[in-house]
């Protein structure tokens, strides 16, 4: 059941960015930043934890995802270190997913060429 929910909810945000895609003139690069926003949002109003307990992966994974980290990471360094901690929290947080996405991106590069249409 717990795979289920995870594609379910995961597969509703990726049928609301293929809708934003579709449906308007937002470039992928704003509806990226788009989710990102919301997920911060989502968290700062306490409503993305209970998504994340019900989902797992299937909301921890999206892009919104990314926005809740980044909001939970500066609000444990804001309790720890004070103003300073809006500035490294959010990066502090999320260090791990980011040095992957650097480290996976640099290995495809190294084996694949990209090609002009």
């Amino acid at each position: 059941m717990e795979y289920i929910k995870a594609f379910v909810v995961g597969g509703l945000f990726c049928a609301a960015g293929q809708l934003l895609i579709d449906k308007t003139k937002l470039t992928p690069a704003r509806i990226l930043v788009g989710f990102v926003t919301a997920g911060v949002l989502l968290s700062a109003l306490g409503l993305y934890e209970p998504l994340v307990e019900f989902a797992g992966a299937g909301a921890t994974v999206p892009l919104s995802g990314f926005g809740n980290v980044l909001a939970k990471g500066v609000r444990a360094a804001v309790a720890e270190k004070g103003f300073i901690g809006i500035f490294t929290g959010g990066i502090s947080a999320a260090a791990g997913g980011i040095t992957a996405a650097i480290l996976f991106g640099f290995i495809a590069a190294l084996f694949f060429r990209p090609k002009e249409k």
